[in-house]
């Protein structure tokens, strides 16, 4: 880690993370490690408290009940998101653990002498309702700063849509609180907030530490393309999302199918909280389609590791330089952390023009095959232009590399979160 000594004008504070899970490849625990990381080069010290969490266990607050797949809780999400009538046992249940878990955020916060929450998105998405009631309670009983960091919101989702939990979504999913910082990835989010909630916020995209660009492939991951299940006369095109029904795979085995060469699809992550259906769903067109498709999620991780039976486990940065192609045709994202990766990785990218891309990224000058909700012959044209020359890819990507260190850089981040900090610390010293 780059070391930079505090600004004179920012002092060293203790900062608490609160999420469901720190212990994934999901675009929240990665946004998240990026935050700490220039927090810790500002001179701030950082804890976490969820459900899960991959850092070191004396700066990390364990409690299963935070988890969104925890069984209590996802038996209150289950009913919560089928009917517009709540069974008084699901309120029960709910306030149950909501007072739970507001005594062991209590602690938390007594046990590291904490001076700011970060909430990432436990104040957005309600995976986990009794984690945000929990949290809008603590601050408004205690007034502690905190820094609501919201990478989307229930509205954004049909599935929370039909719900029987419509007051607890007006307190908590965000809450209005005087001692809350709202920070949200894209413009359209902040419009929202204040048309929905009345509610002024900050602006933060995604970012990647473009001003060290990555190392170069050693040693260790040499095997890469043999150990994710691609031939040596196969094309390797690259899914680095997690299979959900929003990420909109079936345009890459359409392309895959159209292209007419040998290629092979990876898919890096895990299906996650919705379920197997859209997975089975991959594999059914996949065959139907004869397009080659590899769910590798057990050997790509957040860190280098090995499986219990002995293999590999690869960081989604060692994979990325290998692949010929990234896909991400997504129908819907909050903001597009594959999109940054890409860059970041010098690869060429073959997307949908979703609507973040199109208001707030695009608009920069990036360079990409876009389609906008079907492929076209001109997609695939300009896919084969990519596949066959390799200096046009080397200008393309080298272009992007420096937008993406201009407006997406951990510099850019820097300078926001050292305004974020101050207005965060410039009230009077709250307590209970």
């Amino acid at each position: 880690m780059n070391n930079m000594q505090s600004p004179p004008h920012l002092s060293s504070h203790r900062i608490g993370f609160v999420s469901t899970r720190f212990n994934s490849t999901d675009g929240v625990s990665l946004e998240t490690r990026k935050w700490a990381q220039v927090l810790e080069r500002l001179g701030q010290s950082v804890y976490y408290f969820a459900g899960q969490s991959d850092q070191p266990k004396d700066i990390s607050f364990i409690v299963p009940e935070a988890h969104f797949l925890h069984k209590d809780v996802q038996e209150i999400a289950n009913i919560s998101y089928r009917s517009p009538t709540r069974p008084l046992k699901i309120t029960h249940q709910i306030h149950e653990l909501r007072g739970y878990l507001k005594d062991r955020l209590y602690e938390f916060i007594k046990k590291y002498k904490l001076e700011l929450l970060i909430a990432e998105n436990a104040l957005s998405i309600p995976l986990n309702i009794p984690l945000g009631l929990a949290l809008a309670e603590l601050i408004a009983e205690t007034g502690i700063p905190v820094i609501g960091h919201h990478h989307d919101f229930f509205w954004e989702r049909k599935r929370f849509l039909v719900n029987c939990i419509g007051d607890y979504l007006e307190m908590a999913f965000p809450p209005r609180l005087p001692s809350i910082h709202h920070v949200v990835i894209n413009s359209l989010a902040a419009t929202e907030m204040g048309k929905r909630r009345g509610i002024n916020v900050s602006v933060i995209p995604n970012v990647m530490d473009f001003d060290n660009p990555p190392s170069p492939p050693d040693e260790y991951i040499a095997s890469v393309r043999a150990d994710l299940g691609v031939d040596p006369n196969e094309y390797f095109f690259l899914q680095p999302t997690r299979p959900l029904q929003r990420k909109g795979i079936e345009y890459a085995i359409e392309l895959i199918r159209r292209l007419g060469e040998k290629v092979r699809l990876v898919i890096s992550h895990a299906g996650g909280d919705e379920g197997s259906e859209y997975v089975e769903h991959v594999r059914t067109l996949a065959k139907l389609m004869d397009v080659r498709v590899n769910f590798v999620s057990d050997i790509i991780g957040t860190d280098r590791s090995t499986t219990k039976d002995g293999r590999k486990v690869y960081a989604l940065g060692d994979v990325y330089p290998y692949a010929d192609l990234v896909t991400f045709p997504s129908l819907l994202e909050g903001f597009g952390n594959a999109f940054l990766e890409t860059v970041y990785y010098h690869r060429p990218i073959f997307m949908n023009n979703y609507t973040i891309y199109s208001i707030d990224i695009k608009p920069k000058g990036f360079q990409a095959v876009e389609f906008n909700g079907f492929i076209t012959d001109e997609t695939i044209k300009h896919v084969q232009k990519i596949l066959s020359d390799r200096k046009f890819v080397e200008e393309m990507t080298a272009h992007n590399y420096e937008l993406g260190q201009q407006f997406y850089s951990f510099t850019v981040l820097e300078r926001q979160l050292q305004v974020l900090l101050h207005a965060c610390f410039s009230r009077e010293e709250w307590g209970w």
